[in-house]
């Protein structure tokens, strides 16, 4: 499918984005080994959540989705069955990172794989500390998918990422739910903190001490109901949107604001973006707000902050559309230490500078990230998204600004991360 965007400097209206997806998985997996039933309101309607959803029921775990709920009956620590089948979790890295955790702890035999893209993302970071914790796991060569999981009799470790990484840690303290003792992840770059709050509702024993967060084995997880706030990775798009759109006013309504995800906010607040944040609130420890953002000549008269080591980590899924900012932006932007981007949906660091240059923009790609000139003009161009859903959606946003017409190709792949991302978009351009 092709999308075509033409440039828009007036954006107004109301959006309410989907359900955070990092949030959904992981509310989902906890839900699938409570004891009791989940109600989990405003669950994310992605691509990548349903793939979540799939492989649980594979597991033999019962779920109903009525309107935007997903209703889980959870089997208990250790009721998952066996798979008949190879799990699907088709693009999704969190589905088989966390999942291949909680797989870890279980005795029998599973395979999880996904689509080309997934199979092509090296493993190796979830494969070392669950084979030193005494599971079995074998892969393709490099690293790859599919992985086939045997665990069960597993013990404690206290493991210190190598990298940063919110999806290793939370694949290695799920594993340690079935620990013969506790376990303890170490991280000197703080990375996202929604497994930890997950756990701490749902039941489970977790302590924090200097960079480590350590989970005791063996709890009783209990089902709740939780309702799921709105991405903030979603509504960086019309953040940015916003910002460079001289007639431009919009109004996000529930909004999730994790202390480690507001990163994003705090940064473009930092950069000179016109934004209010309205009726705070928090529930599971998840806060939650509204944002209002309007155009803001400070910003394009500016100089985006570099994004380089710790904030490199906080901000890696809103680089591409941070990127296409900063080349508006006067002063452009820096971005090192993001090597992490080469092994994501797509290479993204090199789907940025293509696609970047492509619309008549100077780039210069380095192997962990970005240097881009700032004031360039972009022109309409076709732009091909690899099938990652962030590069689709952070050019379409360069589209809005570029001069004729932009064709953003296999403009589905939003759906990855954002369905109705486009009839979102459309509803807001008002000229």
């Amino acid at each position: 499918m092709i999308e075509i965007v033409r440039h828009a400097d007036n954006l107004s209206g109301t959006v309410r984005l989907p359900g955070d997806k990092s949030i959904s998985h992981r509310y989902a997996m906890l839900a699938a080994i409570a004891q009791g039933t989940s109600v989990l309101a405003h669950f994310a309607s992605s691509r990548d959540c349903r793939s979540t959803l799939g492989c649980l029921r594979s597991l033999g775990v019962e779920i109903i989705e009525s309107g935007d709920k997903a209703i889980i009956a959870g089997r208990g620590l250790r009721g998952l069955r066996a798979p008949g089948s190879v799990l699907d979790a088709g693009n999704s890295g969190t589905t088989m990172r966390l999942l291949s955790g909680i797989l870890a702890g279980y005795p029998f035999e599973s395979s999880i794989s996904g689509d080309a893209s997934l199979c092509g993302r090296p493993m190796g970071r979830i494969i070392r500390p669950l084979v030193e914790m005494g599971a079995a796991v074998e892969s393709r060569e490099k690293d790859l998918p599919p992985l086939k999981i045997r665990g069960g009799a597993l013990q404690g470790i206290r493991y210190a990422l190598p990298v940063a990484s919110a999806q290793v840690k939370s694949c290695i303290l799920l594993a340690g739910l079935y620990g013969s003792g506790s376990t303890a992840v170490g991280e000197t770059v703080p990375t996202r903190d929604h497994t930890e709050l997950a756990l701490k509702e749902f039941g489970a024993q977790v302590r924090f001490g200097g960079d480590w967060i350590e989970v005791d084995p063996g709890p009783e997880l209990r089902a709740r109901s939780l309702s799921i706030p709105g991405d903030l990775s979603g509504a960086a798009f019309f953040l940015a949107a916003a910002a460079l759109s001289r007639r431009s006013e919009l109004y996000l309504t529930g909004v999730g604001l994790n202390r480690r995800r507001r990163v994003l906010l705090d940064y473009l607040l930092e950069a000179g973006l016109d934004l209010a944040i309205e009726n705070e609130s928090e529930e599971a420890g998840e806060p939650r707000g509204d944002l209002r953002v309007r155009y803001s000549p400070g910003l394009v008269e500016g100089k985006l902050p570099p994004i380089r080591r710790d904030r490199a980590a906080a901000l890696i899924d809103e680089i591409p559309v941070l990127s296409v900012l900063g080349s508006r932006t006067a002063g452009g932007v820096e971005i090192s230490d993001a090597a992490e981007l080469r092994v994501k949906e797509s290479d993204r660091i090199s789907a940025i500078a293509s696609n970047l240059r492509s619309m008549g923009a100077a780039v210069e790609e380095k192997k962990d990230g970005l240097d881009i000139p700032g004031g360039q003009r972009l022109k309409g161009a076709d732009i091909r998204t690899r099938g990652d859903h962030r590069i689709a959606m952070a050019f379409a946003v360069a589209g809005l600004w570029a001069e004729g017409e932009t064709r953003i190709h296999d403009a589905e792949c939003a759906d990855v991360s954002f369905p109705g991302f486009w009839d979102v978009l459309r509803s807001v351009i008002k000229g």
